[in-house]
């Protein structure tokens, strides 16, 4: 049957098994959605305060529902808003296919209003990306998009559609996803991008040398990163970790790939590892990371990094292996497929006293009674305390964000939306209203500093429109509290404008979006006030004083030893 591009476009987000697309309109993307109208009973939109934070939502969803994030938005301007966004699911591997429209063909290459080089500003953030000036070929290049998006590393793709195309009309069949491969159309992905897209095939006898190895360690110690998260491997790493009987540390991407209350982690690792995650590293004999990239800020001193170790690493994507740190033995493939085969061949392992030399180290750090006045870790605990076990917790960048790794305990993939790799302020209120549209029955909150929530604050619009019960708290210090702590230890404590001195007052805004707040100082109105927000069934600011100079310990200095903890 015929239809015109902008149908395509629909139809095929159809095919994806699409339910939801945020968004934000303008001129070029207006034939979309004319169509979109049509469509309404069958994909939800939501419509967002800014298209950045669109692209924080889609990247929230697909990251806690698994599925694939959609987001529309118009040329020019609307597509570079995404930009920090795109990059954001391009660090952390987050499947977002992210459409928008350009000017008409004719227009082209003439600087016409709104026109942007899209693909070309997206080409270094994206797994791939398209220029559609061909109805015919729109159909075929969504398929591709939405295979790239989740196969294999998975992480964002672009697709610029012209005006024109979307108001041409093209022959389409609707064949659902299952049966695109099938049906060839997504051959060119497959045959062009084998390395990529697929999963690798897993080398029998690299899986029986890792047996072996294990078999002959003393002091084995886990890494649980990010791709254990994305593959969905988590029973299989839990089970392996209890195999192995080895403490297991938890990169800030991991949360949730692990248990975080299995008796064998040791908290997060890295510059601000727990004591008991970077000396056990340093000191194991056997170092297995799986899904981990060894960044900057885990693996500080490459050539130091669990140096009296052998290092195996784990990744689906050959590329990461060897590329920050030198291993000795390697497995390229899925997490969830190479666990799995381990797990099949491996026999009960027993390492009591490598263990208890671990944990007599502290997995997190202990905080001074501060009497009434709040800390980092009574404001976790009491947070914990009283919200489900399965909560899902998004996050901004700064130290309310390394407190909230530090003293939560996530247990499933998705509980914990942060950014990782790109260490995007302002991303926190958009995953968690990604978070709750895609998972409504699950109580979402959003864990934000001052400074971040300043950046995407206008999106309280978004939570109080749709009705999204989410509950921000804000870790108010009244400065930016991360780079502060950096001024105070390495640049010996010249504070040079990091402090946020000035408006607005938190509740008032609130207020001023239709929502309820409140400031609080000590655990009894901490309390009080989270009983509030989950009794409102709306969204909620809970304002949070804690002391401008408190800092995220421990802390280990770029660059420095992983056991070189600093004075804090």
């Amino acid at each position: 049957m015929k239809l015109k591009g902008s149908e395509i476009l629909m139809e095929c987000l159809l095919e994806q098994e699409a339910d939801t697309i945020f968004g934000y309109p303008g001129g070029t993307i207006l034939n979309v959605y004319d169509s979109l109208v049509k469509y309404r009973d069958r994909i939800d939109h939501i419509l967002t305060a800014h298209e950045q934070g669109a692209s924080h939502a889609a990247d929230g969803y697909a990251r806690s529902t698994g599925k694939v994030g959609v987001v529309f938005a118009t040329s020019g301007p609307g597509a570079t808003n995404l930009t920090t966004g795109v990059a954001t699911a391009y660090m952390d591997s987050s499947p977002v296919v992210f459409i928008s429209c350009n000017v008409a063909e004719n227009l082209i290459g003439k600087d016409s209003f709104q026109e942007v080089d899209s693909t070309g500003v997206m080409l270094p953030i994206t797994k791939s990306n398209f220029q559609v000036t061909d109805v015919r070929k729109l159909a075929g290049t969504v398929r591709r998009a939405f295979a790239i998006a989740r196969s294999g590393r998975p992480g964002p793709v672009f697709i610029d559609i012209l005006k024109n195309v979307t108001a041409e009309e093209a022959e389409y069949e609707f064949i659902p996803r299952e049966e695109q491969k099938k049906a060839g159309v997504l051959k060119a992905v497959y045959d062009r991008h084998m390395v990529d897209y697929h999963k690798p095939e897993i080398d029998e006898d690299d899986i029986n040398k890792l047996v072996d190895m294990i078999g002959e360690s003393k002091k084995p110690m886990l890494i649980c990163g990010g791709g254990v998260v994305r593959g969905r491997a988590h029973e299989e790493f839990n089970r392996f970790a209890n195999l192995v009987d080895a403490p297991t540390a938890v990169t800030v991407m991991g949360g949730g790939g692990m248990n975080g209350r299995n008796p064998l982690v040791t908290g997060m690792i890295g510059m601000h590892g727990s004591q008991a995650s970077n000396i056990g590293v340093n000191e194991c004999d056997l170092l297995i990371a799986v899904g981990c990239r060894f960044s900057d800020r885990v693996a500080l001193d490459p050539e130091s990094f669990a140096s009296r170790a052998k290092i195996v690493h784990i990744d689906i994507d050959r590329s990461e292996i060897n590329k920050n740190v030198q291993t000795d033995h390697h497995i390229v493939g899925d997490a969830k497929a190479v666990l799995s085969k381990l797990n099949e061949r491996l026999s009960q392992q027993s390492h009591v006293e490598w263990k208890d030399f671990v944990f007599s180290y502290p997995t997190e750090a202990e905080y001074e009674d501060g009497g009434d006045a709040l800390n980092p870790k009574q404001l976790c605990g009491t947070i914990a305390k009283l919200l489900p076990e399965d909560t899902m917790v998004a996050t901004d960048v700064g130290q309310h964000q390394m407190w909230a790794i530090q003293h939560f305990h996530f247990e499933y993939p998705g509980q914990l939306l942060t950014s990782g790799g790109f260490g995007t302020m302002g991303f926190g209120l958009g995953a968690a209203i990604g978070a709750k549209v895609g998972n409504p029955n699950k109580t979402v909150i959003h864990i934000a500093g001052d400074g971040s929530f300043r950046m995407n604050c206008n999106e309280l619009s978004t939570v109080e429109h749709y009705g999204l019960p989410i509950i921000t708290f804000i870790f108010n210090n009244r400065t930016l509290g991360m780079v502060r702590q950096w001024q105070n230890l390495i640049y010996k404590g010249n504070i040079s404008e990091t402090d946020m001195d000035r408006g607005p007052d938190f509740v008032k805004l609130a207020e001023a979006y239709g929502l309820k707040g409140r400031r609080v100082s000590n655990q009894k109105d901490l309390a009080a006030a989270i009983e509030d927000a989950l009794a409102s069934g709306s969204g909620y600011i809970i304002d949070c004083v804690l002391d401008i100079d408190e800092m995220v310990r421990p802390m280990v200095g770029g660059g420095s030893h992983i056991t070189d903890f600093m004075r804090t």
